[in-house]
């Protein structure tokens, strides 16, 4: 069985929307730290399609999937938001599946989806699938590939 990790925001659940139309996105410090915006990460809504297809990868008998994540040092309510996040969103199934990290190469496993190559990403020890990217554009192209 491969151990597959899932980043959250912008690769399940759509961060860049709830920054742009954050009421406080242009208020100091929030205007140039989004991220920092006290519970923004509670209700944010998911990318397109991705639901679905964590619900396969969870039901996968060839994967053992938690999601990895790195929450801002400098809003505490981030860490307890995306654990709400995604319980929200796939109930029991996660229960003690989510590992919140600024070192995710530190972190041992096979594959990684990931949107970005910061907080240790790109030098993940197994394959890093680049979501958003030419090759894996969206969670179908991701699907394709792993199932």
């Amino acid at each position: 069985m491969k151990l597959l990790f899932i980043d959250l925001d912008g690769v399940v659940a759509d961060f860049v929307s709830a920054m742009n139309t954050h009421p406080k996105k242009e208020i100091s410090p929030y205007d140039e730290h989004p991220d920092t915006i006290p519970h923004i990460f509670r209700d944010l809504k998911p990318i397109k399609g991705a639901i679905k297809a964590v619900n396969i990868l969870l039901d996968a008998t060839n994967y053992n999937v938690y999601f990895l994540s790195t929450a801002p040092w400098d809003n505490p309510s981030a860490w307890t938001d995306k654990r709400l996040w995604i319980e929200e969103q796939f109930g029991e199934k996660i229960n003690r599946k989510l590992i919140l990290t600024h070192r995710k190469d530190l972190v041992k496993g096979d594959i990684l989806i990931d949107d970005r190559p910061n907080n240790g990403a790109k030098d993940f020890e197994g394959e890093l699938i680049t979501f958003g990217s030419h090759k894996y554009p969206n969670w179908d192209a991701v699907l394709h590939y792993l199932v």
